[in-house]
């Protein structure tokens, strides 16, 4: 296979230094089955070519990524914000009372406030958000203060959240940026729009009977003043309650 590559001077001073070349066994996963190298760059005849190069060390690493943090501004962050970085986001909201969106789809005779389209204040409670490139996931905290790597995650009761945590986007417009100033959007899109019923599998999230929309109704109707947290069951995988690190380290993978 022969690969040609175009380069041409830029008005920005930018010059082609090095080049890192990335190796892995086929279909071979883990670092043991990966290598890296870094080369430097000649010129052959006004083209440039990749050199002889040697192992990728961490050095290498820590240089380059001195040199191309430049380009992001340090910023300030805010008391909520467990996580910033250019792949991923990730804070906490503590528990109020919000007014919710319903307009719940063939709702049942048996409904006090949420038999019609309204908008009524509900408490919620204390919330964990980890925003990445592909989605965004919306945890409840059973605890209301910021949490540690040690803090067990539950179920959102959201109703447009899925039971795999992840937030159901449906229509709504998705944060162009994943920086700590779109955190409100990505909020509203949580919180501001509107519920019309729970996700497949969301009324296995809490305990109790009647379900999530029942839940809710019934907040709504006694004018509630904080969300029973008791009811909310923790976020597991292979029945083992996750952590917010855990949540973390996997969600950046």
């Amino acid at each position: 296979m022969t690969v040609s590559t175009e380069f041409q001077a830029t008005g920005g001073g930018l010059m082609l230094d090095s080049a890192i070349l990335l190796y892995r066994t086929p279909g071979g996963h883990g670092a043991a089955d990966a290598f890296a190298s870094v080369h430097s760059i000649e010129d052959q005849d006004g083209r440039p070519a990749i050199a002889a190069g040697e192992p990728l060390t961490r050095a290498h690493l820590r240089q380059w990524t001195k040199l191309l943090g430049r380009a992001a501004p340090p910023e300030i962050l805010p008391e909520n914000v467990l996580v910033a970085h250019p792949d991923m986001l990730v804070w906490w909201i503590p528990e109020r009372i919000r007014a919710a969106h319903f307009a719940i789809s063939k709702p049942a005779d048996d409904l006090k406030a949420l038999r019609q389209r309204t908008t009524v204040a509900v408490p919620y409670p204390a919330h964990l958000l980890i925003a990445t490139r592909g989605r965004l996931g919306v945890y409840a905290l059973a605890v209301n203060k910021r949490p540690t790597a040690e803090t067990v995650a539950y179920h959102s009761p959201v109703l447009n959240v899925f039971i795999s945590g992840s937030l159901c986007w449906g229509n709504i417009a998705k944060p162009k940026a994943l920086a700590v100033a779109s955190i409100p959007q990505y909020e509203a899109a949580v919180f501001d729009s509107w519920s019309t019923h729970a996700n497949h599998g969301q009324d296995q999230a809490i305990t109790g009977k009647g379900g999530l929309v029942r839940l809710w109704d019934a907040l709504a109707a006694s004018k509630a003043k904080t969300f029973p947290v008791r009811r909310l069951k923790p976020f597991t995988v292979h029945r083992q309650p996750l952590t917010v690190g855990k949540l973390i380290a996997g969600s950046a993978r």
